[in-house]
Parts: C-alpha cells; structure tokens; sequence
C-alpha cells in the first residue's frame, strides 16, 4: 500500500526548506494564455435563469494530442431575443499554455441562451462533437474532420427545448453508438416571470431575492436513442427515465455500478431527492435511489444539489460518488460498500463540516500530487448576488473560495484550500470546471467558468518525484472514446478505479484520457479495462511515466 503520510511528508518538508514555505500547488495563468472570454450576465440576477450558467469543456477537436477549451456563455432576460446575445467560445491549444479563439472559423460562437456542454463522437467517425444545453433550443455541433463544426440540430432532431441543463452520452442499449441523455430544470417563461422578492421562494435570510427553484414547476428529462443514421429519437418515458414529477435535474453521470456490463444513470436534482436508474437491459430503467442510498442526505433530506464527481477515493475498487450542494446543505460523499448500496460518508470523511458554509457546482476526483490517492476540488459561488452587502458572514457572500480536499488514504480528507495556492483562496462566482492534463506533463489541470467574469485556467505546479500512467481508450465500434467503460488499475499494493465520463462535474466535460497517480512505483502491476459491452481487456508489467492507448480487440 502507498503510504500517503510519508509522501506528503517529503513533499512539504522538502518544499519548506527549498522555499521557506509550500509552494504553490495552482497557478493562475489565464492572463498569460491568449484566453480572453468572460462571462456576462445580468448584475442583479432577479431571475434564476440569470444565475445557474455555466458549463466548460476539455477536448482535444482536431486530434493533436493537446487539449483544447469550450466555454458556455448565457443570455439575460434582457437580450435573449438578439440571436447574438451571448458568444461562447473555442480556444485551441497551441502549447506552451497559449491559446487562439476559433470560435467564428470553427461555428460554435452563437449557441444561444448556454448553460452545459458535453461531448462524445456520436457517429463514430474519430472526431469528438459537441452538444451545448441552454434555454430553448440545445445546439448539437458535428465535428467534421477536425476542421469545422456543423450545427446539425433540427437534422438529428435533438433540439430538446425548455432550459435544459446537464448531459452526457453513453451506450445505454448496448447496440454500439452513443445515445444521449438531458437533464431540464425548471419550466419558464420569459413573458411571465416571477416577480423579484415577492413571495416566501424569493426570500432568503429575509432578504429579497430570485425566486426558485422551489415554488416554480419542474421539468421533465430527456434521452435520445441513437437511431445510427445521424437521427436521434427521444424515448425518455418509454425508457422510465423521464422524471415524470419534475424534479429539478442538473448534474448527471453515467457508470456501471454494479458490474452487470449496463451502464447505470444518476441525476443530482435541486431541491429534490435525487434520482438513480439501474439499467435493466432491455432498453429501460428502474429508478432505485431511495433503496440504493443515493436519493436523500444522511438524515433523510434532500439537498440542493449540482455537481457530480465520480471515481473510487478510498482504493476498494468501488464507485463513490460526491455531490456539491447549496449553503447549510453539505456536499454529500456516497461511498459504494460491497453489497453495491451507498452510505453517506460526508461526515466521518471529514469533507462535510468546511463545505457547510458554501453553494458548491462543479467538482472532480482527481490526484493532483500523484501519490495514488484521488484528491478532491469543489467550486463555488453563491446564486443570490444580494447577498453581497448582507450582514451575513465572510463565507456566505455572493462571491466564494474553492474548496480543494487532499485524501489522507485512511478514508478521509483534510481541507487545505490555503496551502494549495493564493488562486483558489480568491473569492469568485464559480460554476463549470473541467479537469485534464492541458500541457501534457503528467498531473492534472483545473479550468473554472466564472459567472460576471473571465475564467480561470489553473496550471498544476506540484513539485513530487512520484510517477503516473495515462490511459487512453479507443473503442471499436462508433463508441471511439469508449464513454462508459471501467479501467482499474493495480500499482504498488494498490487498486484505483475510475470510468470514462461524458458530462458530469457541473455541466462540464473532463478530459476522456484518464489519469492515475502512481506514488513512487515505477510500474503498472495490471491494467484491467471492462469495455462498454463487458469485454475485459488486461495488460501487466505497463511502465510509469506515459500515456498509454488501448485498443479493444474487434468483435468476431
């Protein structure tokens, strides 16, 4: 077993004596990078449709082997009819941390009223496309080649409507090619919005404010079944997924819980139990999160709930799951035991205490020192931009500091947001993050979409002899990124196990490859891949220290 203790130990201590105190561990370099986006919104946010973007994505477009950024920009009630009232953007990597904005060359300026994004090749020709959620109409981009993107919406007709949110792709039917599934919030009607402050859902703490989500009426989701003709169909109530009592969806995340080789569905709702679908195989699902442990708190609640971070923390093999919630809530760590149920581990973690104060959005597993532990940030910011000037404690602002956890390897975190940089102590109105190794030197990177401002781009400057593996999946049917698929490793006495996502954290996209923190072994005992359909591919003996591609072997 890697001993987390010691290899902290020598990093600090070693930091402390070269430095006179620890490093920085994230660098805010987004001046520096030729990113020059912000996110514009209305200053008072009277209406929730104005507080709840944006999402941020991480993909490599072209295929160079360097990640490339998508941010998600949004409207205001204001100038929501002008078809050019907010302007998302694509930055493509050019390396050395610079970056140029395609977003005109490459369509994908204009997306409308934005909030998500994900991303999957949904026709499986190599190329990663994006699908961008919003307030109307969702925008469905096809990447051609790598040198364009083509808005095929109405033609595949996943235009969705309403004010959708959270999304991501996976192979739930099993035939091959990536289906869909959307998340929606609340139903809305910018001619007839609720009046600000009036009314108990649109007061807090006595002040005035947005009203909502409780007290206005939910939206149903959406799930798109590919038909492999470039057409989706949508079949979210044939399929029983389709929230019939309109709880308020946002985060979601798609992964096999219990190794029956069928990819399962959460949804975090807002102010809602949360909903959990097993898939059963034959094209439809069974809502089980009350008697899995996923629906409520600890003490039976629900929560606000927004992100989603997904992958095994504490080494059992096992998913967990955490979920970012709103202030006085608690972000809820779910921990998988053996009989495949959940337990909310939030407080005996040590997680839940620093978060209470906070509204949290996006958030990841990841390791950043790469020691074999998976770490844990959450992002933050409140909704309620009056409670600014409201006598109501430093951390109950509008503006809000990150909360970044590292993971002891006992089962639990301590909260060291300070010791990890000046940049995530910053007080910001944050909501998608995305993670992945921009600058492909082996640890983990973080890129942060703030409302009323630019974003930020954190550069991971850990300093640490320890090694690690990348994994990169290329499946063998239209499913190319292998979205859904299982990789548990086995380095040093020590198991990990995390899933290619489409989605999750808060609206946002990680980067597919997936990254494993090795400690000081020099090299991968086993390398277990479980392949979307339950093929098994292994390798043993895999060096430290390199991005490694996988192939799954071609049906017979």
């Amino acid at each position: 077993m890697i001993s987390r203790t010691a290899v902290l130990v020598s990093i600090f201590v070693a930091a402390s004596v070269s430095w006179g105190q620890a490093p920085s561990v994230f660098t805010d370099v987004t001046a520096s990078t030729g990113i020059d986006f912000v996110q514009r919104s209305s200053p008072e946010k009277k209406y929730i449709v104005e507080s709840m973007a944006g999402g941020v994505a991480l993909l490599d477009f072209d295929n160079d082997g360097k990640l490339d950024i998508y941010f998600v920009n949004s409207c205001t009630v204001d100038n929501y009819t002008d078809p050019k009232c907010a302007r998302s953007a694509l930055y493509r990597n050019l390396g050395e941390w610079k970056f140029a904005d395609v977003s005109d060359v490459m369509g994908v300026a204009y997306p409308g009223w934005g909030m998500g994004v994900c991303v999957g090749d949904a026709d499986g020709d190599g190329y990663d496309d994006l699908y961008v959620t919003g307030l109307g109409s969702n925008r469905f981009y096809r990447n051609v080649a790598g040198k364009r993107f083509e808005d095929v919406t109405e033609a595949s007709k996943l235009s969705g409507g309403g004010w959708s949110t959270g999304c991501g792709f996976a192979d739930y039917d099993d035939d091959g090619d990536l289906d869909l599934f959307v998340s929606r919030y609340v139903k809305v009607d910018l001619s007839d919005l609720p009046e600000f402050g009036k009314g108990k859902s649109c007061q807090y703490r006595g002040i005035a404010v947005q009203c909502g989500p409780r007290g206005l009426p939910g939206s149903g989701d959406l799930l798109f079944r590919n038909n492999g003709d470039g057409t989706f169909t949508e079949v979210a109530k044939e399929a029983g997924v389709d929230d019939s009592k309109g709880y308020f969806g946002l985060g979601i995340a798609w992964f096999d819980y219990n190794n029956d080789h069928r990819i399962d569905l959460f949804v975090a709702n807002d102010s809602n139990a949360n909903l959990f679908y097993k898939n059963l195989g034959n094209g439809k699902f069974a809502e089980v999160g009350f008697p899995v442990g996923l629906a409520l708190s600890e003490d039976g609640s629900e929560q606000g709930c927004m992100g989603v971070a997904l992958a095994d923390y504490n080494g059992d093999g096992r998913l967990d799951l955490y979920v970012t919630n709103f202030s006085e809530e608690y972000n809820a760590l779910y921990r998988q035991e053996k009989d495949g149920n959940y337990s909310d581990t939030s407080f005996p973690s040590k997680s839940a205490p620093s978060s209470l104060p906070y509204v949290g959005w996006g958030t990841a597993f990841f390791d950043y020192d790469n020691d074999g532990w998976l770490d844990l940030l959450a992002v933050n910011g409140h909704v309620y931009p009056q409670m600014e000037t409201a006598n109501v404690g430093a951390s109950a602002k509008y503006r809000q500091r990150k909360l970044f956890y590292r993971n002891l390897g006992d089962g639990t975190f301590a909260e060291t947001t300070a010791s990890a940089g000046p940049a995530l102590m910053l007080s910001r109105v944050s909501r998608g993050a995305a993670f992945g190794d921009i600058d492909n030197d082996g640890d983990v990177d973080v890129v942060i979409n703030d409302l009323d401002g630019p974003p930020m781009v954190l550069r991971n400057d850990i300093r640490t002899q320890n090694r690690w593996l990348q994994v990169m999946l290329e499946g063998s049917g239209k499913n190319r990124r292998a979205i859904g698929a299982t990789v548990r490793i086995t380095a040093g006495g020590h198991q990990q196990a995390q899933v290619v996502r489409s989605g999750t954290s808060y609206l946002s996209q990680d980067d597919f490859r997936l990254h494993f923190g090795l400690g000081r072994s020099a090299d991968v005992d086993l390398i277990e891949v479980t392949w979307p359909n339950g093929t098994v591919t292994r390798r043993t003996a895999v060096a430290a220290n390199q991005l490694l591609k996988i192939e799954q072997a071609k049906r017979p």
